[in-house]
């Protein structure tokens, strides 16, 4: 690792000016590229302070033995050059956009004598043209055959086509009319490429000429009383309006936009657009980005525009975005490219946001406008793309967690780096919620092979701690739980070792077994396990240091010695371990570090929900709820009649009595109670006013 202080330039050697700068490795690989609108500020920011920086940035600039920058013009110019040096170098610290899965394209090969319609998937080939991308590829089929009917465009392979020129003998599609059958000359080869033509105009949104075509046809030979042409030529006009009823128009007609939304994680974003044209939807892509540089929302959008748009900013061939078309001269294009729209709504400006409209406007050739919609039908439709951005996250993220090999790797991953003696099968997670202070909750989760297992997570109150005190609420829980982990071991004679990984025993499989009285001749039967019977191989807690500490401090003095502790910070993502004064930094795409981080983000959610409900409960707390014998239906015939708690305090016994449900006796009691007095013993007839004790419910989720 290289110390960034000895290849810092000196002071008044960088410009001022707007640049692009890249970082280089001892074998002068480049490892990261960045633009910047003054270099000297920019590059100043890597040298300043490098324990201020985020992790990921220490990496880049230890890993780096050199640095080096262009002068260029504008930031426009900046833009167009940083682009071309991601492309050209692949650096491994910038953020790369992958699809999250394989796309298929309607593709019309317009390169080959004889053109032919088909499903594509992968990179773009020179001379075709393509449409989509489509979600499955048997709604391409579905279009197609509604389409073949008035385009008759040949969609056999080149074997098939090879075949039926030597043969003379059209295949089935010939027969039924919906191919032109060119292979035997019914048609001439220009006359099926223009048929061919024909059928990508329809597909790139010129469908009224060819609808109102037909229908004037079908009209001239319903007049000369050629019905049964007039019926197919009807036919026709129907099967084009059914695929395009396939296509569900959301905006304006003459709107033509891509429609942009992240969601995100610390790790990791998901990207959807949806591809607007002629008001309706031809399209919809997902992408996954590991998250490597340290970039917010509105620089994930700017990258994502230079990767997806990029390729026109340097001359090469636009790619084909629903009802678009690449130029067959212009030579293969990249997967992953898109045709500029005259819109392009995002979630968020990018910083450079005017620069890059004015790059895409000359990509396009015409204006291009780059903005978030704030209002109408725009903006639901960016919400509905939202939706789907983090389907697409949570879908991924599941698709991940799934893999038993991944799991398996994950769990030998953290032992290595926390030298556990084998993976952790059983791990659980603590988590402390309060709002300045006040109704302090903790939560547990359990994770088994990897996966939650929600039927073992607990929740717990705070009893002992008042205020904003992390540390001293997490030595509490893990107190109790661990206390209690003694306690019904104790009670049942379990022998099983606490967190043991050499035994035999799958942790889920362990019961506790009470034998009867000596010289019984009754069976012994298994005990129901406590509910904190079964101990972790691993705790987690969320935090740094004093969080460990206090939580290894817990065991300690439980005599607790076969549980392994630590730590997950989360600004910087660290693994802490008890007495350690450096963290354990975890490769930030490893699986150990997003199973920790699955981990500690369950348990803030379980502790979030408990803490609202808390807060829910207090807030709607009334004074009625302590008056004996006054349960939940009586009170809201009391709320009822009077209205507020104010009327009904200033009410005589005589009117509450007059409360259907309510009798002198009780009206008694809850006129004293509002009064201030002591409140009446509670009716003989055994009315406890609905509901447990306030501590039940907590006692039966945590202690």
């Amino acid at each position: 690792m290289a110390d960034p202080a000895s290849y810092r330039p000196a002071p008044g050697e960088i410009p001022d000016s707007p640049g692009v700068y890249r970082f280089r490795d001892a074998a002068r690989r480049v490892v990261y590229v960045g633009k910047a609108k003054n270099l000297r500020s920019r590059l100043s920011s890597y040298f300043a302070d490098f324990a201020g920086l985020h992790p990921r940035t220490q990496q880049m600039v230890t890993t780096a033995c050199s640095v080096e920058w262009t002068v260029v013009g504008t930031e426009v110019e900046a833009l167009q050059l940083e682009y071309s040096w991601i492309k050209q170098y692949d650096p491994r610290f910038n953020v790369r956009y992958r699809d999250d899965k394989s796309y298929p394209y309607l593709a019309v090969t317009l390169g080959e004598d004889v053109p032919r319609v088909q499903v594509m998937r992968g990179a773009k080939q020179k001379g075709t043209r393509y449409f989509g991308p489509y979600s499955h590829a048997w709604a391409i089929r579905e279009t197609v055959d509604l389409l073949l009917r008035v385009f008759p465009v040949r969609t056999c392979s080149a074997g098939v086509l090879r075949r039926a020129q030597l043969t003379g003998r059209p295949c089935l599609l010939g027969d039924i009319g919906k191919c032109a059958a060119p292979c035997v000359g019914r048609v001439t080869e220009d006359e099926h490429r223009a048929i061919a033509e024909d059928f990508c105009s329809f597909l790139a949104g010129d469908t009224g000429r060819y609808i109102r075509e037909l229908e004037r046809r079908m009209r001239a030979a319903a007049a000369e009383q050629e019905y049964e042409r007039a019926a197919r030529l009807r036919d026709d006009v129907q099967a084009l309006q059914r695929a395009l009823e396939k296509q569900a128009v959301v905006l304006g007609e003459r709107t033509d936009c891509d429609v942009i939304a992240l969601a995100e994680d610390p790790l990791e974003a998901a990207v959807q657009v949806f591809y607007v044209r002629g008001g309706r939807i031809r399209g919809q892509r997902g992408w996954v980005v590991d998250r490597v540089e340290e970039v917010g929302s509105a620089d994930l959008v700017e990258r994502f525009l230079a990767q997806i748009y990029g390729p026109q900013f340097d001359g090469a061939a636009p790619g084909e975005a629903p009802g678009g078309s690449a130029d067959p001269a212009d030579g293969p294009v990249p997967e992953g490219t898109a045709a500029i729209p005259r819109e392009v709504l995002v979630p968020e400006l990018p910083p450079d946001h005017e620069a890059l409209a004015e790059l895409l406007s000359r990509g396009r050739g015409s204006r291009v406008e780059v903005r978030v919609p704030r209002r109408g039908d725009k903006k639901s439709l960016m919400e509905t793309v939202a939706r789907n951005a983090e389907q697409l996250l949570k879908q991924h993220k599941t698709k991940r967690a799934g893999d038993l090999a991944t799991r398996s790797r994950a769990l030998q991953e953290i032992a290595e780096a926390l030298d556990l003696d084998a993976g952790p099968l059983r791990i659980e997670c603590y988590d402390v919620s309060n709002l300045q202070g006040t109704d302090v909750v903790a939560s547990m989760v359990v994770f088994e092979d990897g996966l939650a297992r929600k039927s073992e997570y607990r929740r717990f109150a705070i009893k002992t701690v008042r205020g904003q005190d992390d540390v001293a609420a997490i030595r509490e829980v893990i107190s109790r739980r661990f206390k209690r982990y003694l306690e019904e071991s104790q009670a049942s004679g379990e022998l099983a070792t606490l967190g043991g990984s050499d035994s035999t025993t799958d942790s889920s499989t362990v019961r506790a077994e009470t034998g009867t009285e000596s010289g019984s001749d009754a069976p012994e039967r298994p005990a129901a396990p406590g509910r904190f019977a079964y101990p972790p191989n691993l705790v987690v807690v969320d935090g740094g240091p004093p969080q460990v500490a206090a939580a290894q401090r817990a065991l300690d003095e439980l005599g607790v010695t076969d549980v392994s502790v630590c730590g997950l910070a989360k600004r910087l993502e660290e693994v802490w371990l008890p007495g350690e004064d450096d963290p354990v930094i975890l490769p930030r795409a490893s699986e150990a570090l997003y199973l920790l981080q699955r981990l500690r983000d369950e348990a803030h959610r379980f502790a979030i929900s408990y803490h609202r409900a808390k807060r829910s409960k207090r807030a709607t707390t009334s004074v009625l709820d302590d008056v004996p014998g006054l349960g939940p239906a009586r009170k809201a015939a009391l709320l009822k009649h009077f209205g507020s708690v104010r009327r009904l305090r200033a009410a005589g016994v005589d009117e509450i009595a007059e409360v259907h449900g309510i009798g002198p006796g009780l009206a008694g009691t809850v006129a004293a109670a509002l009064a201030g007095g002591d409140p009446a013993p509670a009716p003989a007839n055994g009315a406890t006013g609905g509901g447990e004790p306030h501590g039940a419910q907590e006692n039966a989720q945590g202690e």
